[in-house]
């Protein structure tokens, strides 16, 4: 399958960008995984919980798949695994069907100059010359993620998995030790009180 070739797909990176704050390497992963998925179902952004996302990093990945697929931590159809692996499903309530993307190895690799920039930014030892050059550097190793092949950077496979309930909806009430409001669900029974968790770990 070849790269993104549809010149609507700059207009819908750049929202991921906005999202994220910086075009880089891996928001452009998560990006062709978002997009590749989304055909693959057939399926649209979903305004509600059509579709759930399941991410295995806390990468910048995450975000564009987010940003394209309308799976967000607030409305309870997006969940993380921390696998380390960037690897993205998605599921359609619809349809049952799920797929699942993950990068092969050497699927896209930053050069030596291009990790040993990254090192100096990490350390705080790059001038600005050396976070020019690395700016420039993930600019083009975006583009080229963008314009790769998806079967040069993906597995992709279906997959079939139980569907998460849809978001859970409950009415709050006061801890009994912060007094703060929690939702009833979340509230743990200890030494006859109810207590939201963060007062239940104090107690012990």
């Amino acid at each position: 399958m070849a790269g993104c070739s549809d010149a609507s797909w700059e207009e819908d990176f750049q929202k991921c960008v906005d999202f994220h704050g910086h075009a880089c390497p891996g928001l452009a992963l998560g990006y062709r995984a978002g997009k590749a998925a989304l055909a693959w179902l057939g399926e649209e952004r979903a305004p509600d919980e059509e579709i759930v996302a399941i991410v295995e990093a806390d990468a910048c990945g995450s975000d564009a798949i987010q940003v394209l697929t309308g799976c967000t931590f607030g409305k309870g159809n997006f969940f993380y695994r921390d696998y380390g692996k960037h690897a993205f499903s998605l599921l359609s309530r619809a349809s049952g069907k799920g797929v699942r993307l993950s990068k092969k190895a050497g699927g896209f690799a930053l050069s030596e100059r291009h990790r040993a920039l990254f090192d100096r930014m990490r350390t705080k030892e790059a001038t600005k010359e050396d976070l020019n050059e690395f700016w420039q550097l993930h600019r083009e190793k975006c583009r080229e993620v963008l314009e790769m092949p998806l079967d040069d950077l993906f597995s992709l496979q279906e997959v079939s998995m139980t569907l998460p309930p849809r978001a859970n909806v409950a009415d709050s009430r006061p801890c009994d030790a912060c007094g703060e409001p929690v939702m009833a669900t979340k509230l743990v029974e200890r030494n006859g009180k109810s207590l939201c968790r963060a007062c239940a770990e104090k107690e012990g």
